[in-house]
């Protein structure tokens, strides 16, 4: 099964990186580094959750990364929640998949990429789910940039005074933001204890590591006192050589040229 996912997060990577060598799109990096991370979540939660934003049931998946795109509609794709005719068109005029993820395309809860909006969504959906008493849990990935924003603060705070154990937030953590290290733009660390000052059960683990992902997530299913972070330390360009650790590829699409190398890297060559 893990072998699964992995084969499943290869082949994302392989399209990611197709799709923006050919939209001329950025932030492959992000993606890259997110995909083990939204594989093993879609994984966990169950394909069928994502494929409506349904007020009345169901887990949701709010991916506040809204600027990885790329690596997010491809894990889509593979779990057959985007259909192949429709990803064929990213970032190509009048289609829905843009280079920040967006409302319109069903199973995509809100649409980000400007930072800080996923988490205080998502504890207005978990404080909902108690209050009306639905069972849905309520999932949230950030980039660890996003832990710059007050807003996230803000909303860590009120998720732990009400208790929403039923919200479980993963952070993309690549150390790498738009135009440097984020210990060189705004120092997070030391990150767990500070949302566990806030008041949050808190794990770290690999996060390319789909075992230890998932089960993180499932470990925070299980806690009825307070809300859950996973700190998943991954790597910015995850799979490709030249890409991996490199803030240059935050911004830049790759060549068909650097794609061919890319696929070379990830086993296409």
């Amino acid at each position: 099964m893990v072998q699964d996912l992995v084969e499943l997060a290869q082949r994302s990577r392989l399209r990611a990186v197709k799709m923006c060598e050919t939209a001329k799109g950025a932030h492959i990096g992000s993606s890259l580094s997110v995909i083990d991370i939204l594989v093993s979540l879609y994984s966990c939660v169950g394909e069928d959750s994502c494929r409506s934003q349904s007020t009345t049931g169901g887990d949701r998946i709010i991916v506040s990364k809204g600027h990885a795109a790329a690596g997010t509609y491809a894990v889509m794709a593979e779990f057959g929640i985007i259909s192949e005719a429709e990803i064929s068109t990213y970032g190509s005029d009048s289609s829905r998949l843009g280079g920040h993820v967006s409302s319109e395309v069903p199973g995509i809860e809100l649409s980000t990429g400007s930072l800080g909006h996923g988490l205080p969504y998502g504890v207005g959906l978990a404080l909902a789910a108690v209050r009306d008493q639905f069972p849905s849990r309520v999932y949230v990935v950030l980039s660890d940039g996003e832990c710059n924003e007050g807003t996230t603060w803000e909303s860590a705070l009120l998720a732990a005074h009400h208790n929403l154990s039923l919200l479980t937030v993963l952070i993309d953590r690549n150390r790498l933001q738009s135009l440097a290290g984020t210990e060189d733009t705004l120092r997070l660390e030391p990150l767990g204890a500070k949302w566990e000052a806030f008041g949050w059960q808190v794990f770290e683990v690999d996060g390319h590591d789909h075992s230890a992902i998932k089960l993180a997530v499932r470990a925070a299913a299980d806690e009825g006192r307070c809300p859950t972070v996973i700190i998943c330390n991954t790597i910015k360009g995850k799979g490709v050589s030249f890409m991996e650790n490199s803030v240059d590829w935050h911004y830049r699409p790759p060549s068909a040229e650097e794609a061919a190398r890319a696929a070379q890297d990830l086993g296409a060559g």
